[in-house]
């Protein structure tokens, strides 16, 4: 469930780096609301440690979550911002890969195909951006982990903080 968990949020931040003609580079504020992170605060702390641990090997800071939600905050560089498609954000994580991704105007859709030891499935996500600084999408996942079948289903929204950002390097 761990790896699952982190998939979720790295999917929330992946999201919020799509449509270069609608997305606003800058730091953002991105919210994911689903069943799963509300089993977050049953878990023990040394797992969520292990979690907070797996993050960081990717550059990102835990989210915070209450209540169902991780609430994070991601740096979207012009570059990112400028990607037709910005599969790199999903494949390799959590053993995850990016299988067909499009764009129409500022509506976007990928699938992922996940194929981990522990954790296996297969999932979509879209959104749409209503404003450069606003979007909301949702993520669908049939999943397998650690041999036991899980659906999730996640809610995204992203709203533009400001034009002034840090990127963050992942630890190596």
């Amino acid at each position: 469930m761990r790896k699952f968990i982190a998939f979720i949020l790295f999917s929330a931040a992946g999201a919020s780096a799509w449509c270069a003609d609608t997305i606003r580079p800058g730091l953002w504020e991105v919210t994911t609301r689903s069943d799963l992170l509300g089993l977050a605060a049953h878990v023990p702390s040394d797992q969520m440690q292990q979690i907070t641990s797996l993050a960081r090997q990717y550059g990102l800071k835990m989210p915070r979550i209450r209540d169902g939600a991780a609430i994070s905050k991601v740096c979207i560089t012009p570059e990112m911002a400028q990607q037709d498609i910005p599969s790199r954000l999903y494949e390799n994580q959590s053993g995850c890969a990016v299988v067909n991704g499009s764009r129409s105007g500022n509506h976007y859709q990928v699938e992922l195909v996940c194929d981990h030891p522990r954790f296996k499935g297969n999932g979509r996500a879209e959104g749409v951006f209503s404003t450069p600084e606003h979007f909301t999408g949702k993520t669908e996942f049939n999943s397998t982990v650690q041999g036991a079948p899980l659906y999730v289903y996640a809610e995204t929204s992203g709203r533009w903080v400001g034009a002034q950002c840090e990127v963050t390097q992942p630890v190596r």
